[in-house]
């Protein structure tokens, strides 16, 4: 059966009353539910039902949600990438999670890839309902050093131009060599190259409401949001999984590595051998990862991992 036949759409009102749009797919229960949370201005349609079957199929409930301004979610303006506010809207995820009758309260997990990975640690830091949080191959750093000058004037000259009633300044998160004025994720290397062609592809599918498109603010956002800090500071008490994958040349290894050894909660560390950032899921080895993901939730519910 396939999985546009096994979820139903359901919105999620956040604090500020913006409506995320979400899959849901349900269980019989009370069972535990998986609030699942996507990459960098990527949207529900992309790559990750399988990923949200293998749990579905192993007992949980889950809910694969659009991050507010992308896709079928609202926001405006749209496609501003703030990852303090979609941090605070996952708490509001967790919240509607409680209030389904398949779903038991105290059995919500998070998991998230990518960007959607470094937003569920966070959050999983300050919402203490949260069971346990998986992160596949987390970005952490955001503002190059050497683009920060010319970035950062680019930034304030938009917002000077949006007081006097402009539209904001939109930009494609990777140009065509795989760039970006900031310099993250990869960018100018095989990486960003990588990113730009995903992008590229999912526009040409037509993915509902997907655009290819941020905001200069975003930037603004970025470069004020310390992931690394906040999870070695206030991550405690939460069993933690990280997924890092050998080959990721978009959220350096190392940089996974350290910030996993840092962090002052039971966890557990599994290597991906042989997988890209993009191909994590994908492919060979993508079956044994999911049912590692999955038998590390089982663990922590069943009071083996505290």
């Amino acid at each position: 059966m396939g999985s546009e036949q096994r979820h139903r759409v359901v919105k999620i009102k956040t604090v500020d009353q913006v409506a995320l749009e979400a899959w849901f797919w349900e269980v019989e229960g009370p069972a535990p539910a998986v609030v699942m949370s996507h990459g960098f201005n990527c949207v529900k349609e992309m790559s990750l039902s399988e990923t949200a079957e293998a749990f579905h199929s192993s007992g949980f409930n889950v809910l694969l949600y659009d991050g507010r301004s992308v896709g079928g979610s609202e926001g405006l303006p749209r496609n501003q990438i703030d990852p303090a506010k979609m941090v605070e809207d996952i708490s509001d995820v967790v919240s509607f999670a409680t209030t389904l009758p398949s779903v038991h309260p105290r059995r919500i997990l998070l998991w998230g890839m990518s960007f959607g990975a470094t937003l569920s640690g966070v959050a999983a830091s300050v919402d203490r309902r949260v069971a346990a949080v998986v992160m596949v191959c987390p970005l952490f750093s955001f503002i190059r050093a050497d683009k920060r000058a010319t970035l950062f004037a680019q930034v304030i000259k938009d917002r000077k131009s949006q007081v006097k009633g402009n539209e904001p300044f939109t930009i494609r998160p990777f140009d065509s060599k795989g760039e970006n004025p900031a310099g993250f994720a990869g960018s100018g290397g095989p990486g960003g190259r990588e990113s730009y062609s995903v992008m590229k592809l999912a526009a040409q599918r037509g993915h509902p409401n997907f655009r290819d498109l941020i905001t200069f603010q975003t930037f603004y956002k970025l470069a004020l949001f310390r992931p690394k800090e906040l999870l070695q500071d206030m991550l405690e008490d939460m069993p933690t999984m990280m997924i890092i994958p050998e080959l990721d040349d978009i959220s350096p290894p190392a940089e996974q590595q350290a910030v996993f050894e840092s962090l002052k909660t039971p966890k557990r560390l599994h290597h991906a051998v042989g997988k890209s950032h993009m191909s994590i899921l994908d492919g060979e080895g993508s079956a044994a990862l999911r049912v590692a993901m999955i038998n590390f939730f089982m663990s922590v519910l069943d009071g083996q991992i505290n």
